[in-house]
């Protein structure tokens, strides 16, 4: 019989068996949780200290506008800070439906739910996936696609990061080996932490073939990409043959929230079945408020879509130019490779004490020894940011050992 001396404790886990928090101690840098004051135009003051923040997903430069936070005040001062419930009981407000149907007509779908956060949009697709069935998943995908699949009851099938050829494969394999089975491909549109995009053509075409449904998680890119603004599958002009969306209202939109765009019976099923949405207080009526004003300025004002691209291109190019490994990114998200944790501790903080806020990604984000410096713009940025962000880029890169030295005699950029 086991002592219980023996017994193990549950709270006794050791944070350091990740690589960046060894990183963290060896070093002494702390990237994270890091308190900071957000400010309009490209700005921030971090610890009181003011910064560029290239660090921020508000692609789009809305969530400080004023038109967004005038909406937000409006709706706390007219329905509180809470619906203090779930949508199912009590948690519904006429703003609810407004945004619902304003998403669905955006994307051009039958309609849409409206949860409270994008990583519970993501948890809801779980109620979709039953014994018998297949997910065939991205290893790439955001976290909470890669929880929503694990929650539900199918059998998960990973193939390599855009590797349509191997889904190709497993595909075959499973409809050989299980032809009864349904089979779902879920993918992000745009990669959060690569920057680049999902094939989409490729994986509308395999869906087909196969007869599999397609799921894209448009968090990244819906508000950003497209003619309008619609996302991937508008930027590849496929926006009929994805079969259902997930999305967030926390990057392109200035607010926070989720949601989900499809067919009418599938939503309402989700709206009946899926756990994150029955069992979680609703959206608060300030953020939907936010998100409505949101999506009105960024389909009125499609400048800031073509701005935050232009700079990004501008972006990857310097950083390529003085040396960096920006990888696949043709978005706002520019990931500098750096690969060792401690190295990018340092590089955090070197860009920092150059006035620059930026991300320190490891695992499990990234891949063990892939550790990077996430970079992202914003349409509020102006030349002169992306000029300061380039220049810590490379005195930072010098100090820290990843860019060679400078000639003493050697001029500043």
């Amino acid at each position: 019989m086991t002592d219980i001396q023996d017994a193990t404790d549950v709270f006794d886990k050791d944070l350091s068996s990740s690589t960046f928090v060894r990183a963290m101690e060896t070093t002494g840098i702390r990237p994270f949780y890091r308190p900071m004051h957000a400010s309009a135009d490209g700005e921030a003051l971090v610890e009181g200290r003011p910064v560029v923040m290239a660090g921020c997903n508000d692609y789009l430069g809305l969530s400080t506008d004023p038109r967004v936070t005038t909406a937000a005040a409006q709706a706390l001062t007219r329905y509180g800070a809470s619906c203090s419930g779930a949508r199912t009981l009590n948690g519904t407000l006429p703003l609810h439906g407004e945004l619902e149907r304003r998403v669905a007509d955006f994307l051009g779908t039958e309609a849409a739910a409206v949860v409270t956060t994008g990583f519970q949009a993501n948890l809801a697709i779980a109620a979709l996936f039953g014994k018998g069935d297949i997910v065939f998943s991205d290893m790439a995908n955001h976290a909470s696609l890669v929880d929503g699949i694990r929650l539900g009851a199918a059998r998960r099938a990973l193939y390599p990061h855009s590797d349509t050829g191997h889904l190709d494969t497993l595909l075959e394999q499973a409809t050989a080996a299980e032809p009864a089975a349904g089979k779902v491909i879920v993918t992000d549109g745009m990669f959060s932490m690569d920057g680049d995009l999902c094939r989409l053509p490729d994986l509308t075409a395999l869906a087909s073939r196969h007869r599999a449904r397609l799921i894209v998680d448009g968090a990244h890119d819906i508000g950003l990409l497209g003619a309008g603004g619609r996302g991937v599958a508008e930027h590849f002009g496929l926006l009929d043959r994805v079969d259902l969306f997930t999305g967030t209202l926390s990057k392109c939109f200035g607010s926070t929230g989720g949601f989900l765009a499809g067919p009418a019976r599938v939503i309402d099923y989700l709206r009946y079945t899926a756990r994150s949405v029955l069992f979680s207080a609703s959206m608060p009526p300030a953020a939907l408020a936010a998100g409505l004003a949101a999506f009105d300025i960024a389909e009125a004002e499609p400048w800031r879509r073509m701005r935050v691209l232009s700079l990004a291109d501008r972006l990857r190019a310097g950083l390529r130019e003085l040396g960096y490994d920006t990888g696949n990114s043709v978005t706002p998200v520019v990931p500098v490779l750096i690969g060792d944790a401690a190295d990018c501790a340092r590089m955090w903080q070197a860009l920092l004490d150059e006035g620059v806020f930026t991300n320190a990604v490891g695992a499990p984000a990234v891949p063990e020894g892939r550790c990077v410096i996430r970079v992202t713009v914003q349409a509020t940025h102006s030349d002169g940011h992306l000029g300061r962000i380039l220049d810590a880029f490379e005195a930072a890169g010098r100090r820290v050992g990843l860019l060679p030295a400078l000639p003493r005699q050697a001029a500043t950029r």
